[in-house]
């Protein structure tokens, strides 16, 4: 491998570029491109999309090594829209990513950044879904792959996803990939691909078997490394709370009434949520409004001023008021949807703890995102803890103390011909019943709160999604245990399950390692004794696994074969086979090409 040029910065991750960064129409990206990016509310490019972009779009190799969190997937997704042939109804670029959570983060990005290319088709594929939809996807003609190494090994084999007009490849997070057990799915991928393709490499750490897989497929490759130094304040306390997708709004709801807020921005996903959350709001009583790329400039002017004045308490946004937009008010950021990566994220809690203030970031998380809180903790070096939501009764209190506060704010605004008024009112209303003016009041107090009952009685149950992983919340164990021994199978949290997947279908306990964790959201420290027999493997997994994971796994398959997991009658008791240790004696190691056999021609810049 020639090194022609290295690049090794080490940056900050701050509020503002620096002045020498070029903008995005500075990088010669297409116009319906940069269009998306505004609408996303991009200005500048990150240091490592600023690196490898303007290679990409050269069409040279790259090895790119940087954090989770960076930007890494626009540096390689806006070079690759910039450079598709979109009259081209065939597959022409893959990417490879760990699990199929990042593989569908990655495809949505690739959709966000394309909202505007009418003609690019993303396809996202892993384990766990039916082939159905994606064969009817892929004889559609979708240009971009994004998978899991496992799946599309699977329709490589099949002839499904034919390879004949690949010209980019990329390997996301390649360090994880191997971590996984997946260097030779990888290997065996890139071996079915045009020798001509361009190739990207990006990982956060650079084991030597990363290494090696860049001086076997990478020609020349620019080489880029990212260091980052700092991220988040102290001033900001950052909180997230674990949730289902549909119960995102009561807890919300539950959140702002129960949280000592002044102003708070709500980040969504989407413009057409930025709406909808809003008015949902407002139909609660809150004082909201939205903010998206689609509001006129002199309308975004408007609302940020009502925020400064207390006309409206709440804003929610796309994030193109993520970079920018300083309110002294604001003390809360909630991330009802998580963003694309951790460096936006840096970005939109930026809005709070400004100037020496502090201020509150909490992170709505759903179970297929659990992932990137890892990556924020590691990004931002700073543990995120779990908040929990109040009971009834606690509400309760709330909600009477904040009465109370409004009466007492209300007494001050009161202007003395009002209050005579207001007197004279009360007094003439006495005079003319028998009423005891303590019941009088009774009866204004409950007039007052009759949208918003003080006496919380009933409040919408939301339970916490089962994951024994995030209970534990043991993460500096989680870290320095990733290359520690499987469980053994007399350990009383585990328990025997059979998959009907064995060595007579060409697995190794790795594949079904990876399978396992990647389909049912599992730690793979969590996973116990694995003994691979001709037609099914026993395997021990956590005792408490709950309904919906086994529902995922039942469903999961490794080469093209269904787990169909179900309870052992026996165990794997005494194996004690240990992760790597069980590949079936008639799997035959792939043969791979040597570092010379061969190689593309260099390419011409």
């Amino acid at each position: 491998m020639t090194n022609t040029d290295q690049y090794t910065e080490t940056v900050d991750t701050v509020e503002t570029a620096k002045d020498n960064t070029p903008t995005f129409e500075q990088l010669n990206l297409k116009p319906e491109i940069l269009e998306a990016l505004n609408g996303l509310g991009y200005v500048t490019p990150s240091p490592i999309q600023e690196k490898i972009i303007p290679f990409m779009l050269k069409g040279r190799d790259v090895l790119g090594q940087a954090q989770t969190g960076t930007g890494k997937t626009a540096a390689f997704a806006l070079p690759i829209l910039n450079n598709l042939d979109q009259s081209l109804m065939a597959p022409q670029v893959l990417v490879l990513a760990p699990t199929r959570e990042l593989a569908m983060q990655v495809a949505e990005a690739f959709k966000s950044y394309s909202k505007f290319m009418k003609k690019v088709k993303i396809l996202p594929i892993y384990g766990g879904q039916d082939f159905g939809p994606q064969l009817k996807q892929l004889k559609a003609g979708a240009q971009i792959i994004v998978g899991t190494p496992g799946r599309m090994m699977d329709h490589i084999r099949r002839g499904t996803l034919k390879s004949d007009h690949i010209e980019q490849l990329v390997l996301d997070e390649a360090d994880e990939m191997l971590r996984m057990g997946f260097i030779d799915d990888i290997q065996w991928i890139m071996d079915q691909l045009p020798e001509t393709r361009q190739t990207a490499l990006l990982s956060a750490t650079m084991p030597r078997q990363i290494q090696k897989i860049a001086q076997q497929y990478l020609i020349e490759p620019e080489e880029v490394k990212i260091k980052v130094k700092t991220t988040t304040g102290d001033s900001i306390n950052q909180r997230y709370f674990y949730c289902n997708r549909g119960q995102k709004f009561d807890a919300l709801i539950q959140i702002l009434e129960s949280e000592q807020t002044d102003a708070t921005i709500i980040f969504v996903r989407t413009k057409a949520n930025t709406t909808e959350v809003s008015d949902r709001l407002q139909q609660r009583g809150f004082k909201s409004s939205p903010l998206n790329g689609d509001i006129a400039q002199n309308q975004r002017e408007q609302v940020i001023k009502r925020i400064k004045n207390s006309q409206i308490d709440i804003i929610v946004a796309t994030d193109v008021a993520a970079r920018g937009l300083d309110v002294d008010r604001i003390t809360h950021v909630i991330n009802y949807d998580v963003p694309f990566d951790a460096e936006s994220y840096v970005h939109r809690i930026g809005r709070t703890g400004r100037a020496g203030r502090t201020g509150d970031a909490i992170l709505f998380i759903e179970p297929r995102e659990k992932r990137f809180l890892n990556t924020i903790e590691r990004v931002t070096n700073k543990v995120v803890e779990e908040m929990f939501l109040p009971t009834a009764e606690e509400l309760t209190v709330i909600r009477t103390q904040q009465f109370k506060d409004s009466i007492q704010k209300q007494l001050n605004l009161l202007e003395e011909d009002e209050f005579t008024f207001f007197l004279e009112l009360v007094d003439d209303f006495l005079e003319n019943s028998d009423v005891e003016i303590e019941h009088l009041v009774a009866a204004l107090v409950r007039m007052a709160q009759e949208k918003k009952p003080l006496m919380v009685k009933h409040q919408p149950v939301i339970k916490r999604p089962s994951d024994k992983g995030r209970n534990d919340r043991k993460r500096n164990d989680r870290k320095s245990g990733r290359g520690r021994d499987r469980k053994r199978s007399n350990d009383a949290s585990l328990k025997s399950y059979r998959i009907e997947v064995g060595s007579d279908h060409n697995v190794a306990a790795k594949n079904i390692l990876g399978a396992v964790c990647n389909e049912g959201n599992i730690d793979s420290k969590d996973v116990g004794s694995i003994d691979i027999r001709d037609k099914h493997t026993i395997i021990d997994l956590p005792a408490d696994l709950n309904k919906d994971t086994l529902t995922l796994l039942t469903k999961a398959n490794l080469n093209g074969q269904k787990f169909n997991i179900t309870v052992s009658k026996s165990s794997s008791r005494g194996n004690g086979n240990q992760r790597g240790n069980s590949a079936p004696a008639k799997r035959r190691a792939r043969k791979r090409k040597s570092n010379s056999a061969g190689r593309r021609p260099k390419r011409a810049d």
